[in-house]
């Protein structure tokens, strides 16, 4: 899209604006030459079986990472962004793409369906950059994207674009929702944050403290990249720019920055605890970073790993203490003691 720049490279703020060069961090490859591991998504029930995407191809795994076998036939070469298991029905699986919108497999990747209705008028310029599901209806979900909003009542089979009041701003980046009030949603966007407290049918600024008041109405004012929910404390909301780390525990009211202490504030990845109340883990180009009071403090988890420049991140549903991180180009690691040692999984390998 803008030409081979690695992400560890100093000239790469220097040559691309604020907007670009989000985009670019959407779908940026690794410093090594090597493809990153874009995303990593776990199987909610089945510990052993983990997908990973590649800039080239999605593998799979069904031994917990000693063999992999890539299942991207029936799929275009278009780089895969997101994906994302269906919780109630976990052999549905979802991929956002740049380029070629989003497909879904019915069967744990062995075949792929293109899902365009909704999304053919933007599907060349757009990068989907995540999926949400309701908690309550697994075909109900929504995606962001470069484009903006969009939700299916039907697992996918149509889209409908879910804008109203984003007048400023066109790429949405990530979206949290709220657990517990699931008609309550987050957009992190080119431009800050969103709030929406009807299921995205409209959205409203959620700024204060996030961006300086003299560029609110800038639709370039913050990248946001990563939100997260905290699902203990609904009203506190963590989100992660591409100027470092914020919080609000008042629903987006306000917002506070963390982690000013932090040697990169460009974050990649965010994962709250599931079984640890206040406990954090963020991921950029200088490694993981662990917080076990809301932020307040961090300490760096990298023993074991060969590169710190981290793209991915996850936490196994079933064991909290099970961790896989994703690296701009040196492969995938895994922490079986809630990060405090990593050790490297076998290189993915096969061809489509």
């Amino acid at each position: 899209m803008f030409g081979y720049v690695p992400m560890c490279s100093p000239l790469l703020r220097l040559s691309l604006g604020p907007l670009a060069f989000l985009v670019f961090v959407l779908a940026a490859v690794g410093c090594t030459g090597s493809d990153p591991i874009v995303v990593i998504a776990l199987h909610p029930s089945k510990s052993q079986i983990i997908y990973v995407a590649t800039n080239d191809y999605i593998y799979k795994t069904r031994d917990g990472g000693t063999t992999w076998k890539n299942i991207s036939k029936g799929m275009s070469h278009s780089r895969v962004i997101s994906m994302a298991i269906d919780p109630l029905y976990p052999a549905t699986v979802y991929a956002g793409t740049k380029g070629d919108a989003v497909f879904k497999s019915y069967d744990g990747g062995q075949r792929w369906a293109s899902l365009r209705t909704g999304l053919e008028d933007n599907t060349v310029t757009s990068v989907v950059t995540q999926f949400v599901f309701d908690p309550q209806e697994s075909s109900h979900l929504f995606v962001s994207t470069t484009m903006g909003v969009f939700e299916s009542t039907n697992g996918g089979e149509s889209w409908q674009k879910r804008m109203d009041g984003m007048t400023e701003v066109l790429m949405v980046v990530t979206l949290a929702l709220d657990p517990t009030r699931p008609q309550m949603m987050y957009a992190g966007t080119s431009g800050g944050v969103y709030k929406s407290v009807n299921r995205a049918a409209r959205w409203e600024k959620a700024n204060k403290g996030l961006v300086p008041p003299e560029l609110i109405k800038s639709s370039r004012a913050l990248g946001v990249t990563v939100m997260q929910v905290d699902a203990r404390s609904p009203d506190t909301v963590y989100a992660a720019t591409l100027n470092g780390l914020y919080k609000s525990t008042d629903a987006a009211r306000s917002w506070t920055r963390i982690a000013q202490e932090l040697p990169d504030q460009m974050i990649s990845a965010m994962v709250l605890d599931r079984a640890r109340a206040g406990t954090l883990y963020i991921a950029s180009r200088e490694g993981i970073h662990k917080s076990e009071d809301g932020g307040k403090t961090w300490k760096a988890i990298n023993q074991g790993l060969t590169s710190l420049n981290i793209r991915s991140l996850a936490q196994s549903q079933m064991d909290p203490l099970l961790f896989y991180a994703g690296t701009n180009g040196s492969g995938l690691y895994k922490s079986e003691n809630g990060g405090e040692t990593w050790t490297p999984m076998p290189p993915l390998h096969g061809k489509a």
